[in-house]
């Protein structure tokens, strides 16, 4: 049940307030509460701001949003997220907005690891002018100093320095006050513990060393899409893929070496599957790639196209390593399959073992007979086209 003063209007209208309405404007309540008013429709909007951060599935989209949470907030000229997709690598993204939209920036900067130092001390949104003389380091300010932000504030978190956000001039108005700097300090404490909580994730399904998704997550997203088929007409494929003669490469180059090679080929699958698709590090030198709703023409032109694409690697490494190649295997399957996880992978495994046998550097797509052909060690001509 509402008291009597929790309604603004109750409150106003009581005869208390009306008797003494003179000395409660002078001493500043009707004030007071307006201010409070403000105050509590702030943080109504920061929450639900956070609300939309964390119901946010990527890091791309957790910024969107932040983007979107400070624009409405005070209109700047520009805003930047520089940050580090994989906590394990040093490469920075960069994504620039100019009036919500995604723009170029002229920032040049390939890691943020200077900054860390200086954020472990000021956890804070801080001026950017003032930033730059408390650094000390013009060699490292100077990269951003071409966009002239206004503000800069760090995104972090128990890894580390995730990233940084820059904002620009507001274009309203003169400097950010107060106020605007604690919303800012407080929209990026959402923002590092909504990509804390998503980097969390990601390393509980990806591979540490390649950034792909981890063996477990194959198996499991494989398992759904075996049911999917069986309840719909639906046609996936799997490729496996396992690096020719790598352990002679280990041996002659060292695991350095192989380590370099793995990375760069991870960079060509992610770069030549599509967004729906599940490309996985399944262990050691042997990769696996789930394509959902894919039948055996398309799931061709990808391996083929991953393979050829990994003949062409230039793996920058001293001594110069010799071009690297892989072999492929292909299933395919569909409602009529009844086939279980093992036996998906076991047949994809007989069609690159099968390309192993051909002479590597090849694609198999697995058909009835295969295993008695690689048992007897039976060579074909390889085709150009998937084979019937």
């Amino acid at each position: 049940m509402m008291n009597k003063l929790d309604s603004p209007h109750a409150f106003l209208s009581n005869p208390q307030v009306i008797e003494n309405y003179a000395l409660l404007e002078d001493i500043g309540v009707f004030q007071y509460i307006d201010q409070l008013g403000k105050e509590i429709q702030a943080y109504k909007g920061l929450l639900s701001g956070a609300v939309d951060i964390f119901n946010r599935t990527s890091i791309g989209d957790i910024i969107d949003a932040a983007v979107w949470q400070i624009s409405d907030h005070f209109m700047p000229s520009f805003i930047a997220f520089l940050w580090r997709p994989l906590q394990n690598k040093e490469d920075v993204t960069i994504k620039g907005y100019r009036n919500y939209k995604e723009v170029n920036l002229p920032i040049k900067i390939n890691t943020i690891t200077p900054f860390e130092e200086f954020f472990q001390q000021h956890p804070q949104p801080i001026a950017y002018k003032l930033f730059s003389e408390q650094l000390g380091n013009s060699c490292v300010s100077q990269a951003l100093d071409e966009v002239q932000p206004e503000l800069i504030a760090p995104i972090q978190g128990p890894s580390g320095l995730y990233g940084l956000i820059l904002v620009g001039r507001k274009i309203l108005t003169d400097n950010y006050t107060s106020d605007e700097q604690d919303f800012l300090q407080h929209l990026m404490s959402f923002v590092s513990n909504a990509i804390q909580n998503h980097l969390h994730y990601e390393r509980s399904v990806r591979d540490f060393k390649t950034g792909l998704f981890n063996h477990g997550f194959f198996i499991t997203r494989l398992n759904e899409e075996i049911s999917r088929s069986k309840r719909i007409n639906y046609t996936s494929s799997i490729i496996v893929i396992d690096v020719d003669k790598f352990k002679d490469f280990n041996d002659q180059y060292g695991h350095l070496a192989g380590d370099r090679v793995l990375e760069n080929i991870a960079l060509v699958i992610r770069q030549n599957v599509r967004a729906e698709d599940i490309p996985s590090r399944f262990g050691g030198e042997e990769f696996t790639i789930l394509l959902p709703d894919a039948d055996k023409n398309i799931a061709w032109r990808v391996a083929e196209r991953l393979r050829t694409s990994v003949a062409n690697i230039k793996v920058t490494w001293d001594p110069p390593l010799p071009p690297v190649t892989i072999s492929t295997g292909i299933y395919v399957f569909n409602k009529d399959s009844n086939v279980s996880v093992e036996d998906i992978i076991n047949r994809a495994d007989e069609a690159l073992y099968h390309s192993k046998g051909q002479g590597r550097n090849c694609t198999t797509l697995w058909r009835s007979g295969l295993l008695f052909k690689i048992e007897h060690g039976i060579k074909e001509a390889i085709p150009g086209a998937p084979p019937g």
